[in-house]
């Protein structure tokens, strides 16, 4: 196996790929946009033979490719055959959320080009095609809810070090009313505990704070919920291991993602860091209003 990091970024029109390179580029990868697919083992080879001067590679290889685009796939087998530790980035958005982002910049779909095409049924193609990428992804991020700067901090959280094939894991606290992640491998819901909204010197903190976290944390149905919690993931996490699953994304929604989510999301980060398990927190609505 060859000691070559290689990651390859991929995903939707407008997910949010170039700001992904960018934040791969300030960690110290060697990064290409657009690279031809057809060209990528060759590439990759020519990395191998570079004497250990460029060990962190990272290309985006999307649909602008066109025709060559189809030939992703083996070359994704060549790297395998190859010994090269390649991995799968794919970034997502939701179809009107994709739209928007067209609107706003007034930049045209890549396969709107040669096409007369509408951005839906533009967008709707392009899910088509990268399907088989998608399928193959080590690493899903979903910007819909994103800003720029939290696109680089989960970035940061799965690239930053060296992970040496590790099981990833990304406890993420969000609220019901701006939409589940559709990245997440696991959704807990814990609406059914009582809510620090409604208690007037609770309602403007939030879980990362030690009266929300005393409060919710401190009621036996949520104790309850924990130990389950608890002993779920940890048999699960060898089991998703074993099946060579390079990342998991365990969701905690409550209604808008600033209480109960919060506090339980950071519980259980805190239960796999001291377990030695590879894991990050984030919680993505905490500061909407």
């Amino acid at each position: 196996m060859s000691n070559l990091e290689f990651v390859i970024v991929t995903g939707t029109s407008g997910a949010g790929k170039s700001g992904a390179i960018n934040a791969l580029e300030d960690l110290g990868f060697y990064c290409v946009d657009n690279m031809p697919p057809t060209l990528i083992s060759k590439f990759a080879e020519l990395c191998m033979q570079s004497s250990g001067s460029i060990s962190r590679v990272a290309i985006v290889a999307d649909s602008r490719g066109g025709e060559f685009f189809h030939g992703i796939l083996h070359e994704l087998d060549t790297l395998h055959a190859l010994g090269v530790n390649s991995k799968i980035l794919f970034l997502d958005a939701a179809d009107h959320v994709l739209a928007h982002r067209y609107k706003e910049t007034r930049r045209r779909h890549p396969l709107t080009q040669d096409r007369n095409l509408s951005i839906a049924d533009a967008i709707s193609m392009e899910r088509v095609m990268l399907e088989p990428l998608r399928q193959r992804a080590d690493y899903t991020i979903d910007t819909t809810n994103l800003s720029a700067a939290q696109l680089r901090e989960r970035i940061n959280t799965i690239f930053l070090e060296d992970k040496s094939g590790a099981l990833f894991v990304s406890c993420m606290s969000f609220g019901f009313k701006y939409g589940a992640p559709t990245e997440a491998d696991l959704v807990f819901d814990v609406r059914c505990f009582v809510n620090p909204f409604y208690i007037p010197e609770l309602k403007h903190l939030t879980g990362l704070q030690k009266e929300v976290r005393d409060f919710v944390l401190g009621s036996e149905a949520t104790q309850g919920f924990l130990k389950r919690l608890f002993d779920l993931i940890d048999y699960l996490l060898p089991l998703y291991v074993s099946e060579g699953k390079s990342q998991l994304v365990i969701g905690i929604g409550c209604t808008g993602g600033k209480h109960r989510s919060v506090a339980i999301a950071e519980a259980l980060y805190r239960h796999l860091e001291e377990n030695g398990v590879q894991v990050a927190v984030n919680h993505r609505d905490i500061n909407k209003a």
